[in-house]
């Protein structure tokens, strides 16, 4: 199925009137014509032809002619808690978050407070750039209503099924907690300097440098048998701070994961098992490096692979997925 289009084949979809869900660079989608579509910048992604970096096409999700009743609107940072109340009756709903603003850290720590989050699917990811621009560029969002480009606000596409159809969100997460120890904390945040280790407090950086972490293994909580993975960003032993891609909660049991031997054949071994064929998938960046997807296919999956993937809360290293399915 092709996913991978070039800016003027994007172009005459949307002059088509097509209602499409797009990722790519910055400077290829802001040359696109207003139309009903959003956006986030990232030049990765798990495509028709492989994992790859592109900053020539775009990827895209052609919605479904079924699927004609939608909104689109953008919430800044002190906003967010309005998004279930702008979801539709039979629908789910699809974010996109500029990485590391202040949308991305207030919906990550507290989009669990927000009233009615859980009421209808809520799917998506958290833009980014590549990575060799890193302290050069902002991630950014677009609605392509508007035209609106902005680096500190959530962009949202809130979707109307049939009243025959519903969406289904799911997630694949190769990673279990270890064996090792386990390690809590007192706050919540994703910069930590304190943890508790089995019991005793320690500094993180020291702990995870005199215990040899590979940092590539994300921390695990299991939430009622969901394994939820926090990755890490950077440890400082200097400064003691250990930087996270998603938050750390009070009260939460983590472990590190245990390694995954093989992603490509356990991943592709998880997708025969059930057997899906999503509208919507996105996959993480770290997935894409630790296990060296460039130029790798993970079945018939695709999408963008991201900063962070967004089922109801902000996931790390999980590949999430919606399926429209008839009642």
């Amino acid at each position: 199925m092709k996913t991978l289009y070039t800016l003027s084949e994007v172009t005459e979809l949307i002059n088509k009137g097509e209602a499409l869900l797009l990722s790519g660079d910055e400077r290829i989608l802001k040359k696109l014509p207003k139309g009903k579509w959003i956006a986030g910048t990232i030049p990765y992604f798990m495509s028709e032809k492989g994992g790859l970096l592109s900053h020539n096409e775009i990827q895209v999700v052609k919605l479904p002619a079924v699927i004609s009743d939608f909104t689109i609107k953008t919430y800044a940072a002190n906003e967010l808690k309005n998004i279930p109340t702008d979801y539709l009756s039979n629908g789910f709903s699809y974010i996109i978050i500029p990485a590391f603003s202040g949308a991305h850290i207030d919906f990550a720590k507290d989009c669990s407070t927000y009233d009615g989050l859980f009421d209808r699917p809520l799917i998506g990811w958290i833009s980014g750039f590549d990575l060799a621009d890193v302290g050069k560029t902002d991630a950014k969002v677009i609605n392509g209503m508007t035209g609106e480009t902005t680096d500190s606000k959530a962009v949202v596409m809130h979707l109307n099924l049939p009243s025959e159809s519903y969406a289904k969100l799911n997630i694949i997460n190769l990673f279990k907690q270890g064996d090792g120890d386990t390690i809590t904390f007192k706050t919540s945040g994703f910069e930590m300097i304190d943890c508790i280790v089995n019991g005793q407090e320690v500094k993180f950086a020291d702990y995870i440098t005199a215990k040899k972490i590979n940092t590539q293994l994300p921390l695990v909580a299991d939430y009622m048998g969901e394994m939820i993975n926090v990755s890490f960003q950077a440890v400082d032993v200097a400064t003691g701070k250990v930087n996270l891609y998603a938050p750390v909660f009070p009260g939460i049991e983590y472990r590190i994961a245990s390694p995954v031997d093989d992603y490509e054949k356990e991943f592709s071994a998880e997708l025969t098992k059930a057997n899906i064929h999503p509208l919507i998938s996105c996959n993480c960046i770290l997935n894409y490096l630790y296990a060296n997807l460039e130029g790798k296919k993970t079945g018939h999956i695709v999408g963008p692979m991201t900063f962070g993937e967004i089922a109801y809360m902000l996931l790390n290293q999980t590949m999430v997925y919606l399926t429209i399915e008839k009642k």
